[in-house]
């Protein structure tokens, strides 16, 4: 079945560094398109990043220029460096996936908790 496992979520100081991975299993991941979510306590679910299957990228205007979103084909792992952080990227990032760019992401993960304390 599809599954979507992230981890590196913990905490840090503003100003610094993480790097998000997600584990993919059950599908042909090469195949499809990759996004990183963000929800934070009180506020809807946002699009953070997204890979699509050829390579190209794009992101929410809040983290432009400051987080990467890259993706390893072979090893099925889609990842999210975020530097220069700050409180309002604490939230809990989920990675989803979609099959064409016309339709919804889905298949959730658990989501790993981001907590960036000023």
């Amino acid at each position: 079945q599809v599954q979507l496992v992230e981890s590196g979520g913990r905490l840090v100081q503003a100003g610094g560094s993480l790097r998000l991975s997600c584990a993919a299993s059950g599908f042909t991941f090469r195949s499809y398109d990759m996004g990183w979510f963000r929800q934070a306590p009180g506020k809807e679910r946002e699009l953070v990043a997204a890979i699509n299957r050829d390579g190209s990228t794009n992101y929410a205007d809040s983290v432009k220029g400051r987080f990467i979103i890259s993706r390893d084909n072979a090893k099925n792992m889609v990842y999210l460096q975020m530097n220069s952080l700050k409180s309002e990227d604490t939230a809990v990032y989920y990675c989803a996936r979609r099959v064409i760019r016309a339709a919804p992401f889905n298949s959730w993960g658990q989501g790993t908790q981001v907590t960036v304390s000023s």
